[in-house]
Parts: C-alpha cells; sequence; structure tokens
C-alpha cells in the first residue's frame, strides 16, 4: 500500500486520529487538483486491491466527468470512456480466479457509465449500447455490470417514480428516441438470450435481467417482448415448480409490466387474449407464499383489474370468470400481505359486477367473513387483553380497513344480498352455543358495519331480514359473551341498531338486559363493563322517555355501580353509567315525587361519603393522602357526569327544588377545595364541576362564587390559572354585566397573579425556548386576552379603570404590543378588538367625558399609528393568508371607532404625521380620510385592504 492508499484509507476511516484524518483528507483533495490525476485514478481502479481505493477514484472520475469533461482534452476523454468499459469487462480477467468486485463498487461504476452516457450518447458516442451488447459473451460478471447500467440509467435519468426538471425530462426524451431507433431491439434480444442461458446455471443472474427489463417494458416496443419467443419462455418460469423461487417472481413481475402497459383498449384485450393467464393461474394456487405469493398475487390481479378496464368497452366476462377462481384463492390466503394485493381489484369488479357477474358477490362477502376473523390461537389474549392482544387487535383493525370498504362496496351494489348473507352467517352463530369467539366476533363486526348504510325505513320495518335479524339477536342467546371481544362488539351493534329499538320497543326490556346483565355492565371483564356503561350512556340518550317505566329497575340493578368506594378506583368510562342514570332523572316527564326520590337516592350518598371522608381527613405527611384524594375525584368526577342529564330550566324555573339539591353539591365539592386547595389535578376537576353548575343553576350560583373563585384563585400556577380564568368567562359571558360586583372584586388579584407569572417583555416564541413551561405560559397570555376581550365586550372595561399602582398602563401596553407584533394572528385581533372597544368606552367627545384621562391621546398618538399603520408594513403581515385578512378588517373597524370617537384629532394625526412617515403619498392620505368618514364598515374594509397592499409597495 503506497501513500496515496493510505490516504484514502486514512480519509474513510472514522476511528482515525482527527489530525491524522484531516491531513489526510486534504492530501486527496489536494491530489485531485493534479493534472495526472486520471490516470492515476484509472491506473488505481484497475490494479489496487483495497476496494476503498476504487471507491474514490470512481468518485472522483464522477466528479471530472460532471465539473470538466467538455474542456478535457480528447485523448483524456477517450482515456476515462475506454478505462470504464474496461472495469465493466473487470479486465477481461479470468472469472473463475478473479473475485468479484463488491456491490458498492459495482454500483458506482455503474453510475459513472450513466453519467457518461447522459453527456455522450447518441451524438459523440453512437454505439454505447451495441458495444455494452458485444461484451456480454465474456461471462456472468459482465452481465451483472450490463444490468446494473441498465438499472442505473432508469434510476437517475428515465424513471418517473422521481421527481424530473423539464431539462432532466429532455435528457431523458433524448436518451429514449436514440435507444429506440439504434439498440433497443438488440438489448430486448440480449435479454431473451440471457435469462434462457442462465436460467438454470446463474438463476440469480437471470433474475436481475428480468427486473431490469421489467424497468423499460412501459416506454419500449411491446412486440419486443410480448412476443412467441419470450412469453412462454416467462411463463415456463413462472409456473415450474422446479425454478428458483426468486426467478419465478422475477417473471411475475415482466409480466405484470407486459399487462399494465398502456395501450388502446383492443390491442390491450388482443394482448391480454394472446398471455392466457387465466388457465395458466390455475395451475398456480397451490400454497404458494412468501415473497413470490405476493408477486403473483399482483400478477392475477393485475391481469385481472386489465380484463375490466377493457370490459367496459368490450364483453370480458369469459377472461373475468377464468381468472377470478384464483384471485378468490389469494383472497383467502393465510399471508395477509399476498391477501391485500387482492382487495383493490375486488372493489372495482364489485362496483362493477352486473348479470353474471354479480353471482360472485355472495363469494367475495364469505372470504371477507373468513378473513376478518381473529385467530383461535389469540383468543386468550384478546380476552385478558394484554399487551400481545392489545398489539393483535390494533394489527387486525389496521388489516380490516380495507375488507370493510370491500363489504361496504358490496352492500352498496347489492344490499338485498349483503343483507341476506349476513342474515345466514347470524343463524349460523346463534344455532350454536359452541360457534367459536373468532365466528361470532367477525359476524357481529359484519352486522355493525352493516348498520352503516341501513336507511331508518328498514328500521322501522316490522319484517324482513333485517327486522329478523335484530330481534333474533335481541332475545336470543348469543354465544361466546363471556369473552371480551364478542361482548364489546355485541354491545356496539346494539348501539348501532338502537333505532330500531326505538321503533320496537317490546325489545326495550331485552335490551336493557343486555346492558345491565352479565353481558355489559355486570360483565366479570373490567374493559367490557367500562365500555358498557359508556355506551349505555348513549343507549339512554337516545331512548330516553321508553326507558322511564324502567327507572325503578334500573337503578336497583345499578346499585353496585353507583358506589364508590376508596378501595378501588374506577376507570372514567365507568362514570358514563352516572350520565346515563342523570339523563334518566333528568327527564321532565318524570313525575315530581319521583325525580326528587331519584336524586337524592344518588347524590346523598356521596355528599355523606364526602363528610366522612373530609371527616377523617389525613395530612399530607401520610402515606393514605393519594387514596383520599382520588376517592375525592372520583366523587367530583360521579356528580359532574351525573348533572349532564339535568338542564337550566328544569332545575331553576320547572322544578327548583331539584336545583336546591345540586346547589348542596355546589357546597360539598367546595369544601373539597377548602381542604385539599393545592392539589392539581383535584382542582381541575372542580373547575370543570363548576362549569357544569354555572350551565344547569345559572344565576342561583352566585352567592357561592365569591368564595369558589377567590379559593381557585389562590397559589395557583399557570396552569391553574388558565382554567380558572376559563371559568370566569363563562360566568362573564352568560351573565355579563351582573358579574360587575365580583369582577370588581377579583379583578386586581386576577392582574397580580398574571403579571407575576409572566415574564417581564415577551414570551420567547423560539424553538429552542418552545418548553413546556414556555408554553403554558404562552396559554396563560392568550387566556388573559380573552378575559379582556369578555370583560370589554360585557360592559364591564369600568373595572380596569380601577386599577393602582401602574397596572392599568401595563395592561394597556401589553396589549398595544400584542396587537402589532403578536405572532398569533388570532391574538393580535382579540387585541385590537379590546383596544377598539376600550376606545368606544373611555374617549371622549364633545358631549362625553373623558373616563380615563390621556387615554384619548394615547389611541390617536400610539394605537392608530403603531398597530392600524406600522403593523400592516411588517413582511410578516401576510394578506393571502385568511386569519391575516379577518385582523386587517377588525383594524379597519376600530380606526371607524377612533374617527367617531376621536373625530378630527384622528385624522389631522393620521393625514399629518404618521401616513406621511410611512411614505403614504398624499392622494392616498386624502382618499384613506375620505373612506374613513364616509363608508360604510364592509365598503371601508375593501378600501382598507387594497390600501394597505399599495402602501405596503411605497414603503417597501
Amino acid at each position: 500500500m503506497d501513500d496515496f492508499e493510505k490516504a484514502i484509507f486514512f480519509s474513510f476511516n472514522p476511528t482515525v486520529d482527527a489530525n491524522l484524518k484531516a491531513q489526510a483528507t486534504a492530501f486527496v483533495q489536494q491530489a485531485k487538483q493534479s493534472p495526472t490525476i486520471i490516470q492515476a485514478c484509472v491506473e488505481k481502479l484497475r490494479y489496487s486491491q483495497y476496494a476503498e481505493v476504487q471507491f474514490w477514484c470512481l468518485q472522483a472520475l464522477e466528479e471530472i466527468v460532471k465539473q470538466r469533461y467538455s474542456s478535457l482534452a480528447s485523448q483524456q476523454r477517450h482515456l476515462i470512456r475506454s478505462s470504464l468499459l474496461a472495469a465493466v469487462c473487470f479486465y477481461d480477467r479470468d472469472a473463475s480466479s478473479a473475485p468479484a468486485a463488491p456491490p458498492f463498487i459495482r454500483n458506482k461504476l455503474a453510475q459513472v457509465v450513466v453519467l457518461l452516457l447522459c453527456i455522450e450518447y447518441p451524438s459523440q458516442w453512437p454505439g454505447a449500447f451495441v458495444e455494452l451488447i458485444s461484451f456480454l459473451s465474456k461471462g456472468p460478471m459482465v452481465v451483472d455490470m450490463f444490468c446494473r447500467i441498465l438499472i442505473a440509467l432508469d434510476e437517475e435519468v428515465i424513471s418517473l417514480e422521481f421527481q424530473r426538471s423539464p431539462a432532466e425530462l429532455a435528457l431523458a426524451t433524448r436518451i429514449k428516441d436514440a435507444m429506440r431507433q439504434q439498440c433497443i431491439g438488440q438489448i430486448a434480444a440480449a435479454w431473451y438470450n440471457l435469462v434462457a442461458v442462465y436460467r438454470s446455471a446463474r438463476p440469480d443472474l437471470a433474475a436481475l435481467v428480468l427486473e431490469t427489463m421489467q424497468r423499460y417494458v412501459s416506454w419500449i416496443d411491446i412486440g419486443l417482448v410480448a412476443n412467441e419467443s419470450f412469453i412462454p419462455l416467462m411463463l415456463e418460469i413462472l409456473v415450474s415448480p422446479q425454478e428458483n423461487r426468486g426467478l419465478r417472481g422475477a417473471a411475475a413481475d415482466c409480466l405484470l409490466a407486459v399487462v399494465s402497459k398502456r395501450m388502446d383498449s383492443s390491442a390491450k384485450l388482443a394482448l391480454l387474449r394472446q398471455l392466457r393467464l387465466g388457465p395458466v393461474c390455475a395451475r398456480l394456487t397451490s400454497a404458494e407464499d412468501g415473497e413470490f405469493g405476493s408477486k403473483l398475487s399482483a400478477l392475477l390481479t393485475g391481469f385481472a383489474a386489465e380484463i375490466l378496464e377493457c370490459g367496459k368497452e368490450r364483453d370480458t366476462g369469459d377472461m373475468l370468470d377464468e381468472i377470478l377462481p384464483s384471485v378468490f384463492y389469494f383472497m383467502q390466503h393465510g399471508d395477509e400481505d399476498i391477501s391485500s394485493t387482492t382487495f383493490l381489484f375486488l372493489s372495482n369488479f364489485v362496483k362493477s359486477a352486473t348479470g353474471k357477474q354479480a353471482t360472485h358477490l355472495r363469494h367475495i362477502l364469505e372470504l371477507i367473513r373468513y378473513r376478518m376473523r381473529y385467530s383461535a390461537d389469540m383468543k386468550d389474549a384478546l380476552d385478558v387483553f394484554d399487551r400481545e392482544g392489545e398489539e393483535e387487535e390494533e394489527r387486525m383493525d389496521e388489516y380490516r380497513k380495507e375488507l370493510l370498504v370491500l363489504f361496504r362496496s358490496v352492500y352498496r351494489v347489492a344490499p338485498e344480498v349483503t343483507t341476506s348473507f349476513v342474515k345466514g352467517v347470524l343463524v349460523s352463530i346463534l344455532g350454536s352455543s359452541g360457534t367459536p369467539f373468532e365466528e361470532v366476533e367477525a359476524g357481529f363486526t359484519l352486522l355493525y358495519c352493516l348498520g352503516e348504510g341501513v336507511p331508518e325505513s328498514s328500521l322501522k320495518a316490522d319484517s324482513g331480514d333485517l327486522p329478523e335479524m335484530l330481534g333474533a339477536i335481541l332475545t336470543m342467546t348469543v354465544p361466546r359473551t363471556s369473552h371480551r371481544a364478542v361482548a364489546i362488539v355485541f354491545l356496539e351493534t346494539v348501539i348501532r341498531y338502537v333505532k330500531f329499538v326505538q321503533h320496537h320497543e317490546a325489545y326495550v326490556p331485552a335490551v336493557l338486559g343486555a346492558f345491565l346483565d352479565g353481558r355489559g355492565i355486570h360483565h366479570p371483564n373490567p374493559n367490557v363493563s367500562s365500555k358498557a356503561g359508556y355506551l349505555f350512556s348513549r343507549l339512554v340518550r337516545t331512548l330516553r322517555l321508553q326507558l322511564l317505566p324502567y327507572v325503578d329497575s334500573i337503578l336497583q340493578s345499578l346499585q353496585d355501580t353507583l358506589c364508590i368506594s376508596a378501595k378501588k378506583s374506577s376507570p372514567e368510562e365507568k362514570f358514563y353509567t352516572f350520565e346515563a342514570v342523570g339523563f334518566l332523572i333528568g327527564a321532565e316527564d318524570l313525575p315530581r315525587d319521583k325525580q326528587e326520590k331519584y336524586l337524592s337516592a344518588v347524590l346523598l350518598p356521596l355528599y355523606q361519603l364526602v363528610e366522612s371522608t373530609l371527616a377523617s381527613k389525613v395530612s399530607y405527611a401520610d402515606g393514605n393522602q393519594a387514596a383520599t384524594v382520588a376517592l375525592l375525584q372520583q366523587i367530583v368526577l360521579a356528580i359532574n357526569h351525573f348533572s349532564k342529564g339535568f338542564g337550566e330550566q328544569l332545575l331553576v324555573n320547572s322544578r327548583p327544588e331539584l336545583g336546591n339539591t345540586f346547589k348542596q353539591s355546589v357546597d360539598v365539592v367546595l369544601r373539597i377545595l377548602l381542604a385539599y386547595p393545592r392539589v392539581d389535578a383535584l382542582r381541575s376537576k372542580v373547575i370543570s364541576f363548576l362549569h357544569r353548575m354555572v350551565d344547569i343553576l345559572g344565576s342561583s350560583v352566585f352567592p357561592i362564587l365569591p368564595t369558589a373563585i377567590r379559593q381557585l384563585l389562590l397559589q395557583s400556577e399557570s396552569k391553574d390559572l388558565v382554567e380558572f380564568i376559563q371559568l370566569l368567562n363563562q360566568l362573564i359571558n352568560k351573565f355579563k354585566s351582573a358579574m360587575n360586583t365580583i369582577i370588581q372584586e377579583i379583578f386586581p388579584s386576577v392582574v397580580d397573579r398574571v403579571f407575576f407569572l409572566l415574564p417581564k417583555g415577551s414570551i420567547p416564541e423560539n424553538v429552542v425556548s418552545n418548553t413546556e413551561e414556555m408554553r403554558e405560559l404562552q396559554e396563560l397570555q392568550k387566556a388573559f386576552f380573552n378575559f379582556l376581550h369578555a370583560v370589554t365586550s360585557n360592559d364591564l372595561s369600568s373595572v380596569l379603570r380601577f386599577q393602582t399602582g401602574g397596572r392599568l398602563n401595563e395592561i394597556i401596553l401589553l396589549l398595544l404590543d400584542s396587537s402589532c407584533g403578536h405572532k398569533d394572528i388570532l391574538v393580535r385581533k382579540i387585541c385590537v378588538q379590546v383596544l377598539s372597544r376600550l376606545a368606544l368606552d373611555w374617549c371622549g367627545t364633545s358631549t362625553v367625558v373623558e373616563q380615563v384621562p390621556g387615554f384619548h391621546r394615547f389611541v390617536i398618538d400610539r394605537f392608530a399609528a403603531d398597530c392600524c399603520i406600522r403593523s400592516i408594513l411588517q413582511a410578516s403581515f401576510n394578506l393571502n393568508d385568511a386569519n391575516t385578512v379577518s385582523l386587517l378588517n377588525e383594524i379597519a373597524s376600530a380606526q371607524k371607532t377612533l374617527y367617531e370617537r376621536c373625530g378630527e384629532d384622528f385624522l389631522i394625526q393620521m393625514a399629518t404625521k404618521v401616513l406621511p412617515a410611512v411614505r403614504c403619498p398624499p392622494n392616498m392620505a386624502e382618499e384613506y380620510c375620505l373612506h374613513i368618514q364616509r363608508s360604510d364598515p364592509k365598503v371601508l374594509k375593501t378600501f382598507y385592504r387594497n390600501f394597505a397592499e399599495k402602501l405596503r409597495f411605497q414603503y417597501n
């Protein structure tokens, strides 16, 4: 190894000392500038024993060809070309004794040859491909290089699978046209001969030849490969079990490329009939699997798809009948990758199935049912729903997506056939208690899916396949409902068809039994019981009136479920049972006395549990603290979910005595907050609870609001404060000026807490600073702006005027800065709306006294200038963005407000100072003032957008 080779080694080696590596890299880079570099590279490429050196030489030659080939002397260009061709032939070494170069060397060599072809073919090197063909007799290594060169040409130049520039497309066209005229026929003949010669001795090489050919079929004359020589050869390889599987797969790919080639339908149909793949395929349905099975299935479905396409203009029914059994065979194949290759064709087939073809639909439905079954081996994992079961369910859900798309397609084409088929499946399931779980689960999944397209008229009917099916599953014993997967799909199916029960009330007791006994809420599997609670709440929402006669039995059945205990925590889905009961008890059709009785039966035990829990409250140091808090959270959640069934009309107007019971729950929950003020999860649930109480109790919650608000405001961090402010916004938007006293009292504390938590200046918004803490502060700032918007838009802006210690000035400046430059356009819009409203409320006129001294001058000098004019000149102000246009409209409206409140002072300031400062021409400024004075809001917004565009052009 000489110094040059050592330097190349060191430059490639990541473990070499950094200084030595740098020196080696500098040395080889300098060598590239040597006038003798070409000679050095071709010699090292030929004689060096080291692949790293050969690779570096090829890289260097590649750079020379790319960057300065045209400026080289003719002798140097000839040297490069001849040396590369010699390398392609492995310098005529004996293949039996010379080791083959590593694949990465051969690939790089092919890429450099293709680069040379792009420059010289056909004008300077017209015989390039003929020359390459002449080398093929030199043996397998040269054949391998010939294929790699053609593959590299396809990948680097011709293939449209990669995005190409216009220049690259022109280059590809030039090369293809020249090849068509000069050599593609010889290349195709060479492909045939090479496959015939090497199929037995070197099947891997024959497969590489076919892979190469497959890439070229789309643009060469189809007769070069679809002829009496090549097609029989490929079919023979395809069907022979003695052939190498890789070679058979390559033959399948080539045949698929042939049948997929674009041509007019008559020529395509003639080609398909010539191929006669139907009878051939019938010989191949013998447990073909693995990669070859996928390729074969793709060929069959591709062939069938082309027949189907030709069938739009000509009768191809006989050919479809010939090929469909093979397609069906692969659809039911145990390998999901193989079976899924048939789905697209079958979907298209189903959409066009008429006459005799429609007879295949029932067979397709049977295949769908067969393929969507779980493996019996997964029974226990899916029942326990451990990690293995969870992964299996996710995998099957993904696989079933296309199957169910196909099922829906069949239903749309033949709803009666589909419904009859599903009925037959269910009759078989219900007829035997020993039906395996996977059969039951698949059958009910089909019934569930069928319900997506069923019209309501079918659910009202008293007879027919669908009513009979639904009546059967509700009244007969469904096998395997002890299994988690079966139980869940059974209950989901009942919910899917709940409208049927609504129209056939005789089935209500059966439906209740399904949800309330061991098949549903009392199922031994907790996954089923919690899911059943959620589904039961959906059932109640739809069948609310039909279920009222059964409230007593429902509550009795759910007595244990409605009991909350410290001994075990409940999944959140479990609380939907409380929601369901709430919707039943909250129905106004329920007699008053029963409503009071049921309400007390549900809520009073929860209140008593809170009392007893708080009475035995443990200290923060006690290990039972977490269990106590978890129990209290469950109670708050239960009351919250339960309350969703009640409305303000019932609790405040119709039956206020019920409202008093709920007011008691507010007192109870606030006691929890007083006892545990610093538990974040508990605070969050209390705030959510208060949102609900505001919705259902209305103004009757007023007396307890100050206590709740003061407690929630204590020691709140940014995330807590956001939730608290959202509650305030709900209160303000609902009760408006009635909140004046409360807001007047707490506003200073809210503002102080916000400014204490927010950093001085703007919140960093770059990626580096985008931590969870920063995101929380950004959310807090947005929530604060929304709070100010709620205050000012509900006639409460007077509370801002009484801020002390410079707080008002801080608020106004924060609003101004954010209206001009906040990253979030929607936040800027909110700030503009707040400042505009404050201008309306506070600025004096000739008849109105200014409410805040100096504010009149501030909005003219700062808000009008900085926000309304300067901010719209920013480069980031994108007038093609819908949100930005909405902000611009808000700014236009704000200026109309400023003129109405500040009069000529505003226009004089804009015309004489603000607009001239941003290089606005006098005629534009005059037009601006006229529109502000005279135009209605809609016309002003249109004008202001055009004005902004012109002003941005003038300014920039």
